[in-house]
């Protein structure tokens, strides 16, 4: 009640807050009950999806009843969540598929664009999320016709978009918001200019979130698709002069090529470290170059269709980032390389997004409201405030009412070795594993590296069957999120590792879950390019960097992780957290302080007591 007065009185006064309010204080409802009854546009925005479909599915519906309020609500996603009638249509023409389960899923996609109303591939549970056929059904911004498109007036996202600004509140999430923004910036946003208030549930995301967005990024995978597409729209149009043809082809192979200068996939590096290879740059420069050549080709065949219109413009935009890349200037953003199993991504990320961010606030007046379970470390919401530029804000914050002083067990077991031992790994596996007979497993086993989960996953395997426990164990990777958690849910004595997507937005209730392991304090790895350079920009004006960014980072993502465990006032459990620096270093009393105010042990016979005792109950 008090959280919804405070946003209330921002509303009324187009004011900003910046609440925090801890699990099972209510703040879904402490937000919604004030946007609806205060009437105006409303946008929600949310850091997940599955947050999204709840709120627009169970949540907003039940406050609307509840208040009997005549409000409009809409739910609107990233086009690429949408079938593509023209793409899908290309696709059974054009597309060549590697595997027979592609044509299958292309197959049900057809059929469920005939039925469906909405479009939405959430939808379709029959096609995976991360099925390749994806790209060949769905449009990027990129590649999308926009009114020149044949099927323009059947579009599933035009209809979202027109149901969006028709409603008085609107669910999106925050890549869709900062896209708005920025198309904004080109005069052609659509939900932000009407809009009253502005609401970010999960809004810790958002300085992550406001940095991809406010930077460029350059993909191999879109060139080659802009490759392929061109080729393909030229071939509808009617044919390619064989210079046309050259160019294409030739921009395939040195997108490719470019790929072929890194040995290793799954890593981040900054775009010096990538120099280290002498033949990176100039295979930039190559790829600059044939990218101007089908440029150059597509702008003398652009009027024969609105295909190849499209891909023109394509390659302008593509062109335009490319040579940002190249002249990007060094002190206000950094340069750097995400090299994946087959592309690479050249990114230009601003250092700060707080004073872009803020110059998006100031164009029209309208409340901010910004809320999650995670933005201050201990009472201190500095970190956060600073990270948006928005230093001034109110700032209040609500513990969780749970009992975890008899619900929750904080375990931190002694004697293991520093977190950069090689054999890290493999001391956690042992002391969890007590830990897991006595909670008989119903466990999360948090990771900060996929190294080190992979290496549990074969430690684990091999515990279990000597055991002879037929204790299922799940690992993220075998399938989507909600499929794993789906599994995790039903089964008995289940285990699941999972790195990152599995520190937060995964709420799991009930006996199902009693254990959260978190392996070693989730400090962001200090060679990362994007936090190298911002602790560089730090250092060089006298800063901190550790415990001006560093320490609150690794806090706030810590207070995710342990924010699994206990989700209802019936919930038990023991979050087993194996990084001894929580007192052994001085940072670790800041740490401790700002998790849920559980008991600590460092002892294994209290877990075993805890367990016995929730067990007896």
């Amino acid at each position: 009640m008090e959280l919804a007065r405070q946003i209330l009185h921002a509303i009324e006064h187009t004011d900003l807050l910046v609440a925090e309010a801890g699990t099972g204080t209510g703040k879904t409802f402490a937000y919604l009950a004030p946007a609806l009854l205060a009437g105006g546009k409303v946008i929600i925005s949310t850091g997940t999806k599955t947050l999204q479909d709840q709120l627009f599915d169970r949540d907003l519906p039940a406050v609307r009843d509840a208040i009997a309020s005549g409000v409009s609500i809409a739910l609107l996603k990233g086009r690429a969540n949408y079938v593509c009638l023209y793409r899908l249509a290309r696709a059974s023409i054009e597309a060549r598929f590697g595997a027979r389960e592609d044509a299958t899923h292309l197959a049900r996609i057809q059929a469920f664009a005939k039925s469906t109303r909405t479009g939405d591939r959430a939808d379709l549970a029959e096609v995976p999320e991360d099925a390749a056929v994806w790209q060949h059904a769905s449009s990027t911004r990129e590649n999308c016709l926009g009114q020149d498109c044949p099927d323009y007036k059947d579009c599933f996202v035009v209809k979202a978009r027109k149901n969006a600004q028709e409603s008085d509140v609107v669910v999106v999430n925050h890549h869709l918001f900062f896209a708005d923004v920025m198309l904004r910036d080109e005069g052609m946003a659509e939900l932000l200019p009407a809009c009253n208030t502005v609401i970010f549930d999960e809004a810790h995301q958002l300085p992550d979130t406001a940095r991809l967005f406010f930077g460029e990024t350059v993909s191999t995978h879109q060139l080659i698709e802009l490759a392929r597409d061109a080729r393909m729209e030229v071939r509808a149009a009617g044919g390619a002069t064989p210079e046309f043809d050259r160019a294409a082809v030739q921009l395939d192979k040195d997108t490719r090529d470019l790929r072929l200068v890194f040995r290793e996939d799954s890593t981040r590096m900054s775009a010096a470290q990538a120099a280290r290879s002498p033949a990176f740059f100039p295979a930039v420069h190559t790829l600059a170059q044939s990218l101007e050549g089908l440029r150059g080709q597509l702008a003398r065949h652009a009027e024969r269709s609105d295909g190849l219109a499209a891909c023109s413009r394509r390659a302008e935009e593509a062109r335009s980032r490319l040579d940002a890349w190249q002249t990007a200037e060094a002190t206000k953003t950094v340069r750097w390389v995400e090299v994946f199993a087959s592309s690479v991504l050249l990114h230009t990320t601003p250092l700060s997004s707080g004073e872009i961010f803020r110059k998006q606030m100031l164009d029209h007046p309208r409340a901010w409201i910004f809320t999650s379970a995670t933005l201050a470390v201990g009472e201190d919401f500095s970190h956060f405030t600073r990270e948006l530029g928005i230093e001034d804000a109110p700032t209040v914050r609500w513990d969780s009412p749970f009992e975890f002083s008899k619900q929750a067990l904080l375990y931190v077991p002694k004697d293991l070795p520093d977190p950069n031992d090689p054999a890290f790994t493999e001391a956690v596996i042992d002391a969890a594993w007590p830990v897991l007979q006595a909670s008989r497993g119903r466990a999360f086993l948090l990771f900060t590296t996929l190294r080190a989960l992979r290496r549990a996953r074969e430690l684990l395997s091999a515990r279990l069957a000597e055991a002879n426990l037929d204790w299922p164990l799940l690992v993220q990777g075998q399938g989507s999120r909600s499929a794993l958690l789906a599994q995790f849910r039903q089964l008995a004595h289940p285990i699941l590792l999972g790195s990152q997507s599995f520190w937060e937005g995964v709420d799991v209730r009930g006996e199902a879950l009693s254990l959260v392991v978190i392996d070693k304090l989730p400090f962001a790895p200090p060679d990362d390019p994007v936090l190298a350079a911002r602790i560089d920009a730090l250092r060089a004006t006298g800063g901190n960097p550790f415990m001006a960014l560093q320490l609150p980072q690794a806090i706030l993502q810590l207070k995710q992780g342990a924010g699994r465990l206990i989700r209802d006032h019936t919930d038990r459990g023991v979050l087993m957290l194996c990084d001894t620096r929580l007192f052994s270093k001085p940072y670790g009393r800041q740490i401790r302080a700002s998790l849920p105010p559980m008991p600590a042990t460092r002892v294994l016979s209290d877990v075993a007591t805890f367990f016995a005792r929730v067990q007896d109950a």
